[in-house]
């Protein structure tokens, strides 16, 4: 059965809060800041090598170490190659980091040490460049060869929303292929509790023409819309976006029935634009902030349709609390 287009969703009002949703079985709690947000609890969907639904709040801080009276906060990333079942008929050799795409988003406070323990058994040449300030040397240009490992260390500055990913040539088959990451560099100052979220953008050219026949959030075609996404109703939601999609000049991204609130690079503390729909080019990454007045399911995706409509499509699930 062909997959059903945005267009067709739309003409049988399959979205926005005309349904409201039941609340999903259990729930647990994080403490963020001072205060308590409350998580919904996911739904088991497994995939083959990683859970993209785990991926949403999935960061990770580093193994916390002591070394001549200074903390350093550690990482170990594997360059490998898996294949993914990016839908019923079309599997994808990716090159990724940890045997998932995206990498791990990794997560540190403005001035921590990071030690990045980086070890190539992806068959190719590999990286791991970062973005943010750094000595030259730890810039990531630096082939290194399969079998082999190196080190990263640097301090984690600016506060804001990075990202790494391969940087060998060619550059854009390496990143088109999976090999990238979120970097959050969290501020000082620490930002009010919210439920906190990663999406990442992704394209696969899947027949080598230097154009992408799927896209992707955080991995896995369309996997937000068969697995809706649960927020609460009323609670504030922090979405760490990036947009990793090669090929396209730029993609946006929308959301039906609501407005977000713009922290452009996660640079600022206080939000600089209110709007639906903002446009980001390759490696452009923003923190938006919005909640939901209703319950309902609501779709987001980019604006351009045939990214929409070949897999960067998703919904939330809004639920009473």
């Amino acid at each position: 059965m062909k997959p059903w287009t945005r267009r067709q969703i739309l003409k049988w009002g399959l979205i926005g809060a005309g349904v409201t949703s039941a609340a999903i079985a259990g729930q647990t709690w994080i403490r963020q800041s001072t205060s308590r947000v409350r998580i919904p609890e996911l739904p088991e969907t497994p995939t083959d090598h990683f859970n993209p639904m785990s991926v949403l709040r999935d960061f990770e801080s580093g193994t916390i170490k002591q070394e001549n009276g200074r903390t350093i906060r550690e990482f170990e990333i594997v360059a490998k190659n898996s294949t993914l079942q990016l839908n019923s008929a079309v599997s994808f050799v990716s090159w990724n980091f940890n045997d998932r795409v995206p990498g791990p988003t990794l997560r540190a406070t403005e001035g921590d040490r990071i030690r990045v323990i980086f070890r190539n058994q992806g068959g190719h040449s590999h990286s791991m460049h970062f973005h943010g300030t750094h000595p030259s040397e730890m810039d990531g240009v630096k082939p290194i060869r399969h079998g082999k490992e190196t080190i990263y260390e640097f301090e984690a500055k600016p506060s804001g929303v990075h990202l790494y990913h391969c940087h060998i040539a060619p550059v854009t088959r390496h990143i088109s292929k999976g090999l990238y990451g979120m970097f959050i560099v969290d501020p000082r100052q620490k930002r009010p509790p919210a439920d906190e979220i990663i999406l990442v953008m992704g394209g696969y050219d899947i027949n080598n023409d230097n154009q992408n026949e799927l896209y992707a959030f955080n991995g896995i075609p369309d996997y937000y819309l068969d697995h809706p996404i649960p927020i609460y109703q009323n609670q504030l939601v922090r979405l760490y976006l990036l947009n990793m999609i090669e090929f396209d000049a730029a993609a946006t991204f929308h959301i039906h029935a609501n407005l977000f609130q713009v922290y452009p690079t996660g640079r600022t503390l206080t939000p600089t634009l209110e709007t639906d729909v903002i446009t980001m080019g390759t490696a452009e990454r923003h923190i938006l902030e919005f909640s939901y007045s209703y319950p309902g399911e609501y779709m987001f995706h980019p604006h351009q349709d045939a990214i929409a409509e070949n897999g960067c499509m998703g919904m939330f699930k809004v639920i009473p609390l």
